[in-house]
């Protein structure tokens, strides 16, 4: 058992703060202001039990309403985004890609199937596989495993209902203070669900379908929802085939007036082949291919996953209480250049109170909370035999454990201006056991690491004119290492290496609104890291995991931005518009004065990524989207910066209708111009002293050519 970490005090003395703000505080009516898009407009005190406002879908006690969410969002001293999932119903959303392709700052490239490279301020920057520095959750409760690391599989775009954005130390709001922030994936409930039932199929390229439903239903105090989709493609490379089902569930009930439960119930079984990694000329001149190791290897992903959660609300005479509990289970099998044999659990728990108080008659809104999540994973390595377990190689035990407590404090000294303040304490433990007894293999080792800290976090907001914010803020950030990272594979034998954890000061100012028919979010920041945990493929080509070094002074710093104008209306007098919106992350991370790379550029990510969108809505229900997705120079492809790879540009256009039964047509056409293009690098340290020379390195992933899909949905 770790020992009792020096947070816990803290967190007691969190809890019973908690408990005595709610027996003495009062009650202030609040004026919230929630960014509807980039659109910033007042709103009324919510209905009592329901969390709706007066002619708007009501919530429930456990899952408001979205608008109430989306103001939520909005509400925060810092750079945020909210999606409502009624914008991407009607296209083909397979991958987070498709979700959340239009907010700036979110770099997510696919690099096969639904496996994709999720950077938000450069956080894992050079990670050449699933996740890093962001805490991913769905419904406020976190998807990670206990060690922080995760990955996209079981988020199925077409069962969620909004999608919230919190870039940075801006997640403080769940408890998240990595550099990258949180994404949290909400699903809809009985209340919230664009229809109660739903049924769809679309389908296209690369022999790609997909069958999905939901329905819901209210009954009394009860209510309940249900959905699953099943994917099944070839991919566009060679061992490529994808199959996938997820279903999710939930099940709430009114246990008195302002309290409620709803269980959360998952069920995620993907089944991916991977093509590996390629050389650049053939990602440029022959795609399709696959790596002639991914084949003879049989490498694949497979991943079921078991996911039970629950949250009780409780109305308090002041602000609300909830409570979280979650259990994850995983399984994997993973044949790469060994067979990754891997089980475990994932649990926690998490009471959060958030409410607004009068202090000295100013407003004053709080949140407190605090987490406790822990869990053991049993991994497990064999040598691949054509994709089944050979010898085995290894036999460990991952052990991680955190504690956490927070809060964020707006203190509105001014009718439109407030003080934010707020802080994480937080211990998280290590523990990683490798029995060792295997020829491959013999040595016995034990690791152990502790990582304890407090994360503060200081800033402004300003609202000058009702749809107009102005914001600025400094947070504290401190990524832990995975066992990804602590416990390094190569060919020979597996090493537990103690890595320090990544910390950082990130400065922001942004500002976000609307002027009749000019909307635009707008965010710059720069964050000063020591001790960034940096990796390079040792050997991409046979996809080992990527070595993990701590780099002792880099640099992020970069411009989020998106800007939408409405051109034109009424082109053909009966309401039609037309818009054009633009959006840009520009990114500079590199190193600082390193003894090995200088002031290098960190490989991995391009430098700009720009997206158009010219749109055209028609009263109708029929719409007209051509887009352009640029990326002017490509992304270094090592650390050394002697490799880049070329930028490109690649046309798409949606269109479809959506009648007025319910019924909606849709077709999603994607790099109209077939470019070939690298989606994502598997980064090394230097292409040009790479085995066999920069022309020999299978690093890279082609992009998808050109692609159609087409769809029907039936919303009733």
């Amino acid at each position: 058992m770790p020992r009792l970490p020096r947070v816990a005090p803290c967190a007691a003395l969190l809890a019973l703060l908690l408990a005595t703000t709610s027996l003495r505080a009062q009650t202030v009516a609040a004026t919230t202001i929630p960014l509807d898009q980039i659109t910033v407009a007042g709103a009324a005190p919510p209905d009592a039990g329901t969390g709706a406002r007066p002619g708007e879908t009501a919530g429930s006690v456990t899952v408001p309403s979205v608008a109430r969410q989306r103001a939520a969002v909005n509400a925060t001293v810092g750079s945020v985004a909210f999606v409502d999932a009624a914008d991407f119903q009607n296209r083909y959303a397979n991958t987070l890609r498709d979700v959340l392709k239009d907010t700036p700052g979110v770099f997510v490239q696919e690099r096969y199937g639904q496996e994709l490279r999720l950077s938000v301020r450069g956080s894992g920057v050079a990670r050449a596989f699933h996740l890093r520095g962001i805490e991913l959750l769905q419904d406020g409760i976190p998807l990670n495993l206990a060690d922080g690391s995760g990955d996209f599989y079981q988020i199925d775009p077409l069962a969620l209902r909004s999608i919230e954005v919190y870039k940075g130390g801006n997640a403080l709001t769940f408890g998240a203070t990595t550099l990258g922030g949180a994404i949290n994936v909400v699903t809809p409930t009985a209340y919230t669900a664009l229809a109660p039932n739903i049924l769809r199929i679309d389908g296209g390229s690369f022999n790609t379908i997909r069958e999905s439903f939901q329905f819901s239903r209210i009954a009394g105090p009860a209510d309940f929802l249900i959905s699953g989709t099943a994917t099944n493609s070839d991919g566009y490379r060679t061992h490529e085939t994808q199959r996938t089902q997820n279903l999710n569930a939930n099940l709430g009930y009114r246990l008195a007036p302002g309290v409620e439960t709803r269980f959360y119930i998952g069920s995620y079984n993907t089944d991916q082949k991977l093509p590996g990694t390629l050389s650049l000329f053939d990602a440029l001149n022959n795609p399709q291919r696959a790596n002639p190791a991914a084949i003879s290897g049989n490498q694949s992903r497979q991943v079921e996953t078991q996911r039970i959660a629950n949250r009780t609300s409780f109305l308090l005479d002041v602000g609300k209480l909830d409570i979280d509990t979650w259990a994850i289970h995983k399984s994997l099998y993973h044949p790469i250049f060994q067979v990754i044999d891997q089980d475990g659990w994932t649990y926690g728990i998490a009471p959060r109170w958030a409410g607004t108080v009068d202090v000295g008659g100013y407003r004053n809104d709080m949140i407190l909370g605090l987490r406790a999540f822990a869990g053991q994973n049993s991994a497990l390595q064999f040598t691949n035999v054509a994709g089944q377990r050979g010898g085995q190689t290894l036999r460990a035990l991952q052990s991680a454990s955190n504690y956490e407590a927070y809060g964020e404090n707006r203190f509105w000294f001014l009718p439109d201006m407030a003080l934010m303040t707020g802080a994480k304490l937080f211990s998280s433990n290590r523990t990683y056991s490798n029995k060792g007894g295997f020829a491959a293999n013999p040595t016995v080792q034990f690791g152990n690491a502790t990582y304890e800290g407090i994360n503060p976090k200081l800033g402004l907001l300003w609202q000058p004119l009702p749809d107009i914010q102005v914001f600025g803020d400094i947070t504290r950030s401190r990524d832990v290492p995975d066992f990804s990272d602590l416990a390094q594979s190569n060919l020979l034998r597996t090493t537990f290496v103690p890595l320090e954890a990544q910390r950082a000061w990130t400065y922001e100012a942004g500002t976000r609104g609307r002027i009749d028919r000019l909307a635009w979010d707008v965010t710059a920041y720069r964050s000063e890291l020591r001790e960034e945990l940096i990796n390079f493929s040792i050997n991409p080509g046979l996809n080992i995991p990527a070595a993990t070094f701590n780099a002792p002074r880099t640099l992020h710093q970069g411009i989020e931005a998106a800007v939408s104008l409405e051109v034109a209306r009424d082109l053909t007098g009966i309401g039609d518009t037309v818009s054009l919106t633009q959006i840009w992350t520009h990114n500079d991370f590199r190193f600082v004065r390193d003894p090995v790379f200088g002031n290098n550029r960190i490989a991995g990510i391009p430098d700009d990524v720009l997206r158009t969108v010219l749109g055209y809505v028609h009263p109708s229900g029929f719409y007209l989207s051509p887009s352009v997705d640029w990326v002017p120079r490509g992304a270094f492809a090592d650390h050394a910066n002697t490799l880049r790879v070329p930028g490109y540009a690649l046309f798409n256009v949606q269109t479809g209708i959506d009648f007025k039964n319910g019924v909606s047509l849709f077709v999603d056409a994607r790099n109209l111009t077939d470019e070939r293009y690298i989606s994502d690098i598997s980064v090394v340290t230097n292409a040009a002293t790479a085995a066999g020379g920069a022309a020999a390195l299978a690093a890279f992933y082609p992009g998808n050519g050109r692609s159609v899909f087409a769809g029907i949905r039936a919303a009733f």
